[in-house]
């Protein structure tokens, strides 16, 4: 039987440990070996609840003098490098995992002075542990790419809270910089998803505050931008005063000292993505004493303050029911939904009036989780998600769940189809039923569930949490109903759950049954006599197209297969041709090996778009769709641009699967 009670459940695990752990000191170096798995699997349990890695903090002496690192690379930590713990955290294999943690509470307890250590300095330690955290700045943010998640699997919630334990324990100083510029790199993909930036920023706003810090002023110019962007970007609150004591200023305001309250704050939001707390309270006080004041409050150009004129009573009744201080991402989702212009589209505004008003089930409101706060209620923080899926379609993020499909689907959704996904939310969250055709046949998710039930995930935004576990059920549906046929089902599962728009045609670059590369050279030309603008007839990219790619890591070795969409292909500000595409990776900015390094801003990129130039994506590329009535038979592509991209592709992914033979 579970202990339910936390308190009891820690002590229970702590107990359990220290015992495992005596048993371990009293055990012969030769023995050792046997008795570190069961202190191992102990401390990985411990770890994987709240408050659990403090408990281990506190004894990692114990465990090192027990002999939890005898005769392992972490038997001798002043020979570890950096480099190869960020590696090894990385793995993904259990114990590998754990070892690397402990060693890595035990560099944060030798810095401390917590423990001492015979061939450790605090200042080795030090030095050690700022840099794996500076190697591993995303995890800090729970933001693993594809290789890491397919890894770490059910321990990336442990490794994620690990980081936040460390650089608790270390402060920020020695990684202020890159911490810093990890979170611009962030933002500037624009992700629905910002509460673990904001948890970072505010830890960064914390370290700052301490007049002990010995941070220079330079170091920090960074972060101020983005503390005040959350705290304070306005001269009446610049200095946090608090929401209600803000709220007083306002009522005090003139109309000329309103407008530049409004500007400050949309000059804030579209330089970095954030939405401070204070946002929403001075959108709410406009709505109710000035709303012609809103469209500068929002940053709107023309097109914006068009659609907020001819929609107003709409608009004013989402800020009245969506835009909470608990829910001041969803200002920046207004602003993009008003700026798309979808609210035109005949459907959209009916849509969203039904959605204000939806009833959800219990099921709708069990994966929403309990709010802590009674307002917003949860039907009002769902509608924020909305708000923030139709303003931001790219994004939309899979969090630390293998549902990259279903995300995909959202994301194309919100960007070409928001009336269809509406009705998609509209089912999952009143119905608890989520039906959708395959090739004739009705598929329905209450059905399919019916037996196992929904199970909720976690690190997503509202829309994501009440669909993706239906949208999922349905996708695997599909794909049963495929296993017979030789071919990849994504043949027939894409146009079918994506939308109409998905191209007919379909290239895939390897053989189903053995894995190996097929006429790897057709397909290469097949995709520049689709995408390529100068090859194709200038055809432009009209709805983004599912595709899938061969993920890599750092040494190019393979990973695993990921769902992604091509969104446009054009030339860059420096005259290189390339793919944008939407990752539905947390972090879309990845380094794939062979030099190959994703950019997610400063060649061209809009929000939430990636890049590559031409070949080098072309390189990672295995499944693509296409419109065979509109693809150049034959187009004249250069043969050391072909073989540059069978180079790249049979030395990183392609290994071993014959590549020789598929190069026509």
């Amino acid at each position: 039987m579970v202990d339910d009670d936390p308190e009891r459940r820690i002590e229970q695990l702590s107990e359990r440990l220290d015992a495992a752990v005596e048993v371990l000191a009293r055990t012969r170096d030769f023995g050792k070996a046997m008795r570190q798995g069961p202190v191992l699997d102990m401390a990985r349990r411990l770890m994987q609840i709240p408050g659990g890695m403090e408990r281990i903090y506190q004894r990692i002496g114990a465990l090192e003098q027990a002999g939890i690192f005898h005769d392992s690379d972490w038997d001798t930590p002043e020979r570890l490098q950096p480099w190869m713990a960020a590696n090894s955290i990385r793995q993904g294999e259990r114990n590998t995992v754990v070892l690397e943690a402990l060693s890595e509470l035990r560099l944060a307890a030798v810095a401390r002075g917590a423990l001492q250590h015979p061939r450790l300095s605090a200042e080795q330690a030090g030095y050690l542990l700022s840099q794996t955290l500076a190697l591993n700045l995303r995890l800090i943010f729970g933001q693993f790419n594809e290789a890491e998640r397919v890894h770490l699997g059910n321990l990336a919630p442990l490794v994620h809270e690990l980081y936040q334990f460390l650089a608790g324990q270390i402060g920020f100083g020695e990684i202020l910089e890159q911490l810093i510029s990890e979170i611009w790199r962030m933002l500037d993909q624009r992700p629905i998803q910002v509460e673990h930036i904001k948890e970072m920023i505010t830890s960064v706003s914390v370290y700052l505050a301490d007049p002990d810090n010995g941070i220079s002023g330079g170091a920090s110019r960074g972060a101020e931008r983005l503390i005040s962007a959350l705290f304070g970007p306005t001269r009446a609150c610049q200095e946090d005063p608090g929401l209600a004591v803000y709220e007083e200023r306002l009522a005090s305001m003139d109309t000329q000292a309103l407008r530049q309250e409004a500007l400050g704050f949309s000059r804030s939001v579209h330089d970095t993505g954030l939405v401070s707390p204070y946002h929403p309270v001075l959108l709410r006080f406009l709505l109710r004493q000035q709303p012609d004041l809103l469209g500068p409050a929002l940053g709107l150009s023309s097109t914006g303050s068009d659609a907020l004129q001819c929609y107003q009573d709409l608009i004013h009744t989402l800020i009245e029911e969506a835009i909470w201080p608990e829910t001041a991402q969803a200002v920046y989702g207004l602003a993009g939904l008003l700026e798309r212009g979808i609210l035109y589209a005949p459907p959209v505004a009916p849509a969203i009036w039904r959605q204000i008003h939806l009833p959800l089930s219990p099921q709708a409101l069990r994966m929403l989780g309990n709010p802590v706060e009674p307002r917003p209620e949860p039907r009002q923080r769902l509608l924020a998600g909305v708000v923030c899926m139709l303003g931001q379609p790219l994004g939309v993020g899979q969090g630390n769940n293998p549902t990259c499909q279903s995300a995909r689907a959202l994301s194309m959704w919100a960007s070409n189809d928001p009336d269809y996904l509406l009705q998609i939310l509209a089912w999952a969250a009143r119905d608890d039923d989520v039906i959708i055709r395959f090739e004739g046949q009705l598929l329905s998710s209450h059905e399919l569930t019916r037996d196992i039930g929904l199970a909720a995930i976690q690190d997503v935004d509202p829309v994501s949490a009440v669909t993706v576990p239906h949208l999922d059920a349905i996708y695997h549906a599909m794909g049963s109903f495929c296993t017979d046929r030789a071919e990849d089902p994504h043949r027939w599962i894409n146009p079918e759950f994506h939308g109409w728009w998905v191209g007919r045609g379909f290239a895939i670059a390897v053989d189903v049954g053995s894995g190996d590369l097929v006429d790897f050279s057709g397909f290469v030309r097949r995709f520049y006599g689709s995408y390529h603008p100068l090859y194709n007839g200038n055809q432009l990219v009209i709805h983004p197209q599912p595709a899938g790619i061969a993920v890599t890591d750092s040494a190019a070795r393979f990973i695993g297969w990921h769902a992604i969409s091509i969104q446009r292909v054009g030339i860059d500000p420096n005259g290189v041709m390339r793919v944008y595409f939407y990752n539905p990776n947390n972090d879309s900015g990845q380094h794939w090996g062979q030099d190959i390094q994703v950019s997610t801003h400063g060649n061209g990129e809009r929000f939430g778009e990636s890049s590559l130039p031409f070949p080098e994506f072309v390189s990672r590329l295995y499944i693509y769709h296409f419109d065979p009535l509109e693809m150049v038979a034959d187009p004249a592509v250069p043969e050391e641009e072909l073989t540059r991209i069978l180079t790249l592709a049979a030395g990183s992914w392609a290994a071993g699967r014959n590549p020789e033979q598929a190069w026509a």
